[in-house]
């Protein structure tokens, strides 16, 4: 049995947000074989340690298409990968890259620019609230599972519903590749995601744990809502 899942169960917190305040999510599209995106990943470190987690929900995705050159991250998935990609083509981008923000699906940046992205966040803040709302309850934790109730607030016509499983922390030694010797941090970083036609507005749910996962890793899971064009609508985050 995975000992940090009954550890961490106490900590599970029930979170709500309102159409009061608009939420804005960054997605960060990184990887540990590209020497760009140290200062990326210690940025989106700042802004999840720093910024109200009721209005800013930072998370990272790790691409695979840096693995060839001899570091082979162990976060990185070719689902990312095409995840990106698909961004990109929404956005009518000829090529993807790293490190990369992308803002509530709708904007990218160069995911080190602080001061054009904290302006940004801060634009995004002002703008009218979604009418959706997402809620989630009777998280539940097992060794091998998670499993909770979900209820989703307005209109769903069109929509999404995105389940992530995200590691809080991890300190990875590199040792080969472009950041080789080096120690490097990544924060909030997902390890598992689930997209759902909304069917039902209220519902019970169940993600198995990666293997990735340790003993030592604090997770949260992430529920967010996105229509067509996958613009984020509302989301909302509990620790496990």
């Amino acid at each position: 049995m995975i000992r940090y899942l009954s550890i961490f169960l106490f900590l599970v917190s029930f979170q709500t947000f309102s159409q009061e305040k608009p939420i804005v999510v960054l997605e960060l599209f990184t990887s540990q074989g590209c020497s760009s995106c140290p200062p990326a990943d210690t940025f989106l470190a700042e802004i999840k340690n720093t910024m109200n987690d009721k209005e800013i929900i930072p998370i990272s995705y790790h691409v695979d298409y840096w693995n060839y050159i001899g570091w082979k991250d162990p976060f990185s998935s070719k689902e990312f990968t095409n995840k990106q990609r698909d961004y990109a083509q929404k956005s009518f981008i000829r090529s993807v890259y790293t490190p990369q923000i992308i803002i509530n699906g709708d904007e990218h940046f160069v995911g080190s620019d602080k001061i054009k992205i904290q302006k940004k966040i801060k634009q995004y803040l002002r703008k009218k609230p979604s009418s959706n709302t997402i809620t989630i309850s009777n998280s539940k934790v097992t060794d091998k599972k998670v499993s909770f109730s979900y209820n989703i607030k307005g209109k769903t016509k069109n929509k999404t519903v995105h389940f992530l499983l995200v590691i809080d922390e991890r300190i990875t030694s590199v040792r080969r590749g472009e950041n080789r010797n080096r120690r490097l941090k990544n924060s909030n970083i997902v390890v598992l995601e689930k997209i759902e036609t909304i069917k039902n507005a209220s519902g019970n749910y169940e993600l198995t744990i990666p293997k990735i996962i340790t003993e030592t890793d604090s997770l949260r899971l992430v529920a967010l809502i996105k229509d067509k064009d996958w613009y984020v609508k509302t989301g909302t985050q509990i620790a496990l």
